[in-house]
This record gives structure tokens, sequence and C-alpha cells, in this order.
């Protein structure tokens, strides 16, 4: 696959005085992750270390690996965690021993021009940390930290800008999930399609993202909710979630979606999956004058196309979505009240718990559309 080039080099080194951890490495793309002992150094200037409790295994994680978004290698992979802060930096004020922290892949740097636009999800240096090196292997080879958070492993270093407080009531195992699935699920619903209550919302992959997909659209009082995946055994989890209804893919999908609407097609479609089908599906799912948004992410090869008479005939809106277009420390408190009402269900998004060594099984069962969110436990 044509890689997606995520990073820019950094040129900031990491300081002495390592700890030895166990990790999942990414020797190379392509290959299968090596459980390691590795050495992690101590928090440098800015920075903070982080005890895991618990890590989502996410598809980006199998992007990553198989070369889908570009990354240097070898690396720890592993992007949605939560854990404890165990020591920080030099000049960090914000943070102590001891608090419980959600990780953000993507921290804004506040500068840029996104940005200075309020776009922090769109920031030109969120991801400036995967590429530079953050610790060691065993024979002293630089690792680099996956999406820059490194959270397939017992600990990790971060920026401190890039841990956001756990919020109250939240279970710290399962605030790893709000990382990465729920705030981008939740904001593909309330910010990037802007779902308004009693719209239709038809949600194209029931995986991790795609659950809280469904439990967004349920909070912001959509109906129906229709659920697709090439899955029959994905039911029960999607109407657990909130779907009204049930599709097998298949060529028909989108006939199907319309006499579920009434005729016209879902108001808002969120595909989940970045396949090139799937989001031509989703476009033809969505009513006219309706929003098909794309959450999924596909390689450059994934080429969808459309005829200019049909982009002017049903003036549909299609967006990409990033991150759920998410300001993450502005979010999270709003999903905390909601998990805290019994509005959102974290643990029911979780479909295995699995050790270091259950990764590359975990690629395998999403290779394979089996389960929603499986969450490695420390």
């Amino acid at each position: 696959m044509a890689p997606v080039d995520i990073g820019r080099p950094d040129e900031r080194p990491y300081p002495e005085g390592e700890t030895v951890i166990r990790a999942a490495v990414l020797p190379a793309v392509n290959a299968t992750l090596e459980l390691q002992e590795i050495d992690l150094p101590q928090p440098g200037p800015g920075q903070v270390r982080v005890r895991l409790a618990a890590a989502g295994v996410c598809h980006s994680d199998l992007s990553l690996s198989n070369g889908t978004l570009r990354q240097p290698v070898p690396a720890v992979l592993g992007h949605e965690g939560a854990g404890t802060v165990t020591a920080v930096g030099g000049g960090v004020t914000s943070h102590a021993p001891g608090d419980p922290v959600v990780l953000n892949w993507a921290p804004s740097c506040g500068d840029c021009h996104y940005c200075t636009l309020a776009e922090p999800w769109l920031c030109a240096h969120a991801m400036a940390g995967a590429a530079v090196p953050y610790a060691r292997t065993a024979d002293g080879r630089d690792l680099y930290p996956g999406l820059s958070s490194a959270v397939f492993a017992e600990e990790t270093v971060v920026a401190a800008h890039a841990a956001l407080p756990v919020p109250d009531g939240v279970p710290l195992a399962e605030a790893a999930l709000l990382g990465c699935a729920v705030l981008t699920g939740y904001g593909a619903i309330h910010h990037a399609s802007r779902v308004r209550e009693g719209e239709s919302v038809a949600v194209f992959g029931v995986g991790g993202v795609g659950l809280a997909v469904i439990q967004a659209a349920r909070i912001a009082g959509a109906g129906p909710i229709v659920a697709v995946d090439v899955a029959q055994g994905k039911e029960e989890l999607a109407r657990k979630a909130g779907a009204t209804d049930f599709l097998v893919a298949a060529s028909d999908t989108a006939k199907r979606i319309r006499k579920l609407t009434g005729g016209h097609g879902a108001d808002v479609a969120v595909e989940c999956v970045g396949r090139a089908g799937t989001i031509r599906a989703a476009w033809d799912s969505t009513r006219r004058g309706g929003r098909t948004t794309v959450v999924g992410i596909g390689g450059k090869e994934e080429q969808v196309s459309f005829s200019a008479l049909e982009i002017f005939h049903f003036g549909r809106t299609l967006s990409g979505c990033v991150y759920g277009n998410c300001d993450p420390a502005r979010d999270l408190p709003v999903l905390a009240e909601h998990i805290r009402a019994g509005r959102l269900d974290l643990a029911g998004m979780v479909t295995e718990r699995i050790g270091l060594d259950g990764i590359p099984a975990a690629f395998d069962a999403m290779l394979a559309g089996r389960g929603g969110r499986t969450l490695v436990v420390f």
C-alpha cells in the first residue's frame, strides 16, 4: 500500500537513565509484533512518564504495521491508552506522580495555522513525536513511538500536554477508549456530521469506532439508527449500543437503507471502514441534501468516483473526519458526564481483554471483521 505521511522529524534527543520494561515491538513494516524488553528513558523537559493501565487495539495500529500510515521502525505501536503518571520531567507543573491520565495521540501545538483557526485536530505538528526516537531496544537500536504514544508497553514517555486528566467517575482501564475510539465516534456525530434529534443515521462498520458512533447517535436522539457490517455476529453489539436496525452488507445495502428511512435515505451516513466500496455505499445510502462523513482510514489506492451530474442532483455533502474533529480538552468533560449518567457505556464496547502477547491475534481478528474493541490490560 502507498503510505500516508503522518509526521516530521524533530531534533530533540531523549535523556539517559533507562528502565527495562516489556513492550510489543514492530521490528519492520509488515512484520509480526514481538514481545521484547526495551530500555525506556526517564522523562525529559516537558515530558511525563506513564504506567499504562490499559490500551485499546485500534485499526490505525494495523494501518501503521502494514505501511498504510507511515511510521519509522522499529516502533512500539498503540495510541489509545490510559494510565498513571509515575514521573515528570523538568518544567512540568501540570502533572504529578499518581495522576490518572488518558493519552492524546494528536496533541496540538496551539501555534500553527490550523490551531489558530480553532481546528486542533488538524494541527500541523501533532504527529511530530512519532518521528523522534523515544527508547532503545535491548541491543541499543533506536525505537520510535507509534502515533507519538507507544502504549503497547508497560510504560511510556510522552509530552506533558499529551496526557489529559481522567475525569472523575471514569474507570481507568476503560478510560483508554476515550483516547481514540470514543472521541472519534462522538465527534463524528456531534461535530463532523452535526446530527440533530430525529435525524436518521446509517453507520458502516461496527468496530470500536462504529460502536462509539452508534452510541453518540443514540445520545443525540437520532432515529432510526441503521448499523451495517459484513459480519452478522455483530448485530447484538450494534443493537446494545443503540442501533434500531442491522444489515449485513450487500450489493443492495443502499436500497434497504432507503426502505428503512421512508424511501429517502439516511440524513447522515458515517463510514468507519476506509474502503472505496464502503464509502460509495455510504454516499448512495444518504438522502438528497444529506451528509456523508468518512471516518475510516484507507490507502491511496482506494479510489472513489462520482459523476458531475450526481453531485449536482443529490446535493449531498461528503466530508472527512480527523479524530472526530474533536478538541479533547473540551470534549472529555462532556463525555465524562454522559458516562456518569449511564448514557455512554465504555465497558460494553470491549469484547475481549488480553495481554501484550495477544495483540497479533487481535490484529487478525480485526482483519477478519470480528469483535468490537479489544483492550490490552496491564
